[in-house]
């Protein structure tokens, strides 16, 4: 297992007509702790595959440095990296047996059989595949294929750490949660270092302990998954995390405060608006916008007129989409709670009201 340090990294594919790099992957430095559980998290296009094959050997960056514990392995290739990947494809030979297909990492560099059979055995129980080690490959279902992918990896006790580049996107949405909690459990077991690919954001939040979140070939944050959502350092995380996501709306200075629309708003930053510069926005997740309850806030100054333009009721909540002048805004109310007919105007908690100037987050 090594302790990940990425250095003042940068990767262009090519340049610009004006013959300047045209960078894929803009600079990010980071350390992913030994033992720790990572998901690179964001679109397609955004640099997280091209990230990840610059820490797997698979690409050398155009710039900085990978350095696994205290060993610079920027130029070093796979084979000396130790490290696990596991494709979007499960990689099996097919006509060998499931045993086989585990057991040829270690046979391959030279264990003993009594060595093999032993480990073999110890992950085919963690993976639940013992009943199929004597099966040809070419039988198993798609997810059976990618235990025996993810087993590859774990058969070796020398694995640095174990990478994922989309794991899941093949298979059934059922199995998926069950692939899911597996490997959970055995980075919990065996505490290796594991690295998750994917643009699923219910895939990253379930299985990282740091959600690595990526946009436009820049780490726009990382944190837990209750800090991306309770405070999401840009508008794009924002957005991007929860369903619905974030409400992104445009702010004004309204003699010293932040207004929206003509109605002034409060909010959990304290800065001081003279000295900002750049667009003002302000972000509130559809949780933490609430009607205002007639007969007990009808003079509050804080309440936005609405018109409520849909409900969706999914049961245990409904989602409603409202209007204010132009701007569509989507809340969570829940299922006991009427919808006003009249007048219905909307309230924002405060300290879940977040200030953003040019797409970033004002403390």
């Amino acid at each position: 297992m090594a302790r990940i340090n990425l250095q003042q990294l940068k990767h262009s594919y090519g340049s610009t007509s004006g013959g300047e790099p045209d960078y894929a992957l803009k600079e990010i430095n980071a350390v992913w702790e030994d033992g720790g559980s990572y998901a690179l998290l964001g679109p397609s296009g955004c640099g997280k595959t091209t990230l990840l094959n610059i820490v797997s050997g698979l690409l050398v960056p155009s710039e900085g440095k990978v350095i696994f514990d205290d060993v610079d392995v920027t130029n070093m290739p796979t084979s000396e990296r130790n490290i696990a990947q596991v494709f979007q494809f499960p990689v099996v030979y097919d006509t060998m047996t499931v045993f086989d297909n585990l057991a040829f990492p270690l046979r391959n560099r030279g264990f003993a059989e009594s060595e093999v059979i032993p480990r073999v055995n110890e992950i085919a129980k963690m993976l639940e595949l013992e009943d199929s080690l004597k099966k040809r490959a070419a039988r198993l279902t798609a997810d059976g294929k990618q235990k025996i992918s993810l087993g590859r990896g774990l058969v070796r006790k020398d694995v640095s750490a174990i990478m994922f580049d989309e794991p899941l996107t093949v298979i059934d949405p059922h199995l998926k949660w069950k692939l899911r909690s597996k490997l959970k459990e055995l980075h919990q077991r065996l505490g290796i270092t594991m690295i998750y690919v994917t643009h699923d954001q219910t895939e990253a939040l379930t299985f990282a302990e740091q959600v690595v979140v990526m946009h436009d070939g820049l780490v726009v944050q990382t944190g837990t998954p209750v800090e991306l959502f309770e405070y999401p350092k840009h508008t794009f995380v924002g957005n991007f995390i929860g369903s619905p996501g974030m409400n992104i709306l445009p702010a004004e200075n309204i003699n010293g405060e932040i207004g929206f629309e003509g109605c002034l708003i409060k909010t959990s930053s304290k800065a001081d608006l003279q000295t900002l510069q750049g667009k003002l926005e302000i972000g509130i997740r559809p949780e933490f916008i609430s009607f205002v309850d007639e007969c007990s806030d009808s003079n509050n100054s804080s309440a936005i007129p609405v018109e409520i333009i849909r409900v969706n009721d999914l049961g245990k909540f409904k989602i409603v989409e409202v209007k204010h002048e132009q701007h569509l805004i989507k809340l969570i109310s829940p299922e006991q709670y009427s919808i006003p007919s009249l007048s219905p105007r909307i309230i924002f908690d405060p300290d879940k009201t977040r200030l953003y100037a040019d797409s970033w987050v004002v403390d």
